[in-house]
């Protein structure tokens, strides 16, 4: 089975285009059945190496480059991913991992020789980039995400805000953690599809004005975190 890349948008828009999204969506597409309320909190903590190396190809517009994170929901560490998110031409692929509460917290607090010895692929990735590329733990990377599903095209339409960011690395899996609005960031409007978008999803996402961006919740928080 070969690589599935798909599709992506980003668009950065106001406080009334996220309202009328909200509703548009609400008309033709189903909400995440993992939300609360129509929503969820997303805590991330994101690596990098020494020189920025994930920052810097993100700032650039590197046309392939490779981001891994640490990610759990509603500030829950019973399910934790490790998640490495790769981009060529454009499109998107997402490689997940289960780690459990105190796996995490060992990556860290720099305890990573388990990882060698994982039967998880991904994990063992992740060590040997942590030694080969001095990648570590960089920033954590907070925010509300309100999002909705479509089948046809297996198109997902999501609105993040609220972004903030950790001061303390070591405290990613607290729930307490205190974190920082990452300056003035804006509402991102994100939408991935597979092989097309249907015109009613086209067209309920579409606002004047608005183009296309990269907009990157890590690149915002570095500034801050």
């Amino acid at each position: 089975m070969g690589i599935h890349y798909r599709h992506e948008w980003k668009h950065e828009i106001s406080r009334s285009d996220l309202i009328a999204i909200r509703q548009r969506m609400r008309a033709i597409a189903t909400p995440d059945p993992h939300a609360i309320d129509g929503k969820y909190l997303i805590r991330s903590l994101y690596f990098d190496n020494l020189n920025d190396k994930a920052l810097r190809e993100k700032v650039d517009g590197v046309n392939r480059r490779e981001k891994f994170r640490i990610r759990y929901y509603n500030l829950d560490p019973s399910i934790i991913h490790l998640e490495k998110k790769s981009k060529l031409n454009g499109l998107g692929t997402k490689y997940s991992a289960d780690l459990t509460k105190e796996e995490a917290q060992k990556i860290v607090d720099g305890d990573i020789g388990w990882m060698l010895d994982s039967e998880r692929p991904l994990i063992k990735e992740l060590y040997c980039k942590m030694i080969y590329q001095q990648m570590a733990p960089k920033t954590i990377v907070d925010y509300t995400r309100e999002p909705f599903i479509f089948g046809p095209g297996n198109v997902r339409v999501t609105l993040d805000y609220d972004i903030r960011t950790g001061l303390d690395k070591t405290d990613f899996l607290n729930p307490d953690c205190i974190t920082v609005p990452a300056g003035d960031a804006p509402i991102i409007l994100e939408v991935k599809w597979d092989a097309y978008l249907p015109a009613i999803i086209r067209d309920a996402v579409q606002l004047p004005g608005v183009r296309s961006g990269a907009f990157s919740k890590y690149a915002q928080c570095r500034i801050y975190g």
